[in-house]
């Protein structure tokens, strides 16, 4: 199959039959912008270079055509920057594409299931229909009464003549109750997510931006809170994923896992999670007097002893950490089924490919725990 590579991205051709050549090229417009970390200029040089290699417009619609429908749609707008400059930037219409996108992407084989799947063995006045009906009890919650069978059961015990409609004929939807989850995604941006020519970062982003879309969309009850974490820890917006970058950080996971720690211990609801994206050894900690310790020169057993300590301290708050490891290296490999022993969680090796699939059935594992 012809492919075009540029800085290490692979472009395979595809042909999308029977859509409109805007949302052929707005398909691939969002996953450029995802690679360029929001660059709007650089994504749509890309286009235009892979528009020549691949043929992707023709004379009834170039990629003009394109970029004055996406400006007509909402999807870019005209920027005056501080220094009295004009240009074009995305707008929220478009993060929210492309989160959509890395959804149905990376789950997209996922069933529509309404409100979620929080289900536990206990019925009764819960939050969560179930399609099951019972008789009416002193206590049910009077929006709980189906009426429509209460009617049916009214014409049926006491006649259509004349109607009439008592306790005994009242029937009751049951429910179950739905257990809450709130997850904590860490993202490493230590500077070898890009090292060697391979990317990294975008399956990363990716993989954020569909959680947090599958989440918002189809389990609103639950929580998700995103950190990135280098040489130090800190949270950021939905909105951001998209315009996130690598940078020339050491891999402090310390001050990661305290951070997701500080965000748990808020929540209200029993059943917490953090998910951890990293390629690397934990190779820098802060100190006690704001410096800093690093070394990037195999396991340093200072560092790693601190990573013990916060994933048994996650474990004695009860909350499971699932690492998901891209990298193969011995050695490393041991740290995590140290790390991932001292916590009673998870540890996935994996590649880039198939990342988020085993983030989304691991979330959806976890997120079906029954209340006790």
């Amino acid at each position: 199959m012809e492919r075009i590579s540029r800085k290490g991205f692979i472009f395979r051709k595809y042909e999308a039959p029977n859509i409109s050549p805007f949302d052929k090229l707005f398909e691939i417009f969002t996953e450029l912008i995802t690679h360029t970390s929001g660059d709007l200029d650089e994504a749509l040089d890309w286009l235009r270079e892979l528009d020549k290699e691949y043929q992707l417009t023709d004379e009834n619609y170039t990629i003009d055509d394109f970029v004055e429908d996406l400006k007509k749609k909402g999807y870019i707008r005209e920027e005056v920057k501080d220094d009295g400059s004009g240009g074009l930037k995305i707008t929220a219409k478009t993060e929210r594409s492309i989160r959509q996108q890395a959804l149905n992407q990376i789950f997209g084989n996922l069933r529509k299931s309404g409100s979620g799947n929080h289900k536990t063995k206990y019925s009764g006045s819960g939050d969560e229909h179930t399609g099951e009906f019972r008789e009416y009890h002193f206590g049910d919650g009077l929006d709980r009464i189906s009426l429509t069978e209460s009617l049916k059961n009214a014409q049926i015990n006491n006649g259509a003549g004349e109607f009439k409609l008592t306790e005994n004929d009242l029937v009751v939807e049951d429910a179950r109750f739905k257990a809450q989850m709130s997850t904590v995604l860490m993202i490493d941006i230590s500077h070898s997510m890009i090292l060697y020519g391979e990317d990294r970062i975008t399956p990363a982003k990716k993989v954020a931006m569909a959680l947090s879309e599958l989440i918002t969309t189809r389990y609103p009850k639950d929580t998700l809170d995103i950190l990135v974490f280098g040489n130090d820890a800190w949270p950021i917006k939905i909105a951001d994923l998209p315009y996130l970058q690598v940078g020339p950080y050491h891999t402090n996971t310390v001050a990661g896992l305290q951070l997701a720690m500080d965000f748990l211990r808020r929540k209200r609801n029993t059943n917490k999670q953090i998910f951890m994206i990293t390629d690397g050894k934990p190779s820098c900690v802060r100190e006690q007097d704001g410096s800093y310790y690093m070394n990037s020169n195999g396991l340093d057993q200072y560092i790693v002893e601190k990573c013990y300590a916060m994933a048994a301290t996650a474990r004695k708050l009860h909350i499971p950490i699932t690492t998901f490891m891209i990298a193969n290296d011995p050695y490393l490999q041991r740290f995590v089924n140290e790390f991932t022993e001292a916590n009673q969680g998870k540890a996935f090796y994996t590649g880039l490919k198939g990342l988020g699939e085993m983030i989304f059935e691991d979330y959806e594992t976890n997120r079906k725990k029954r209340i006790k």
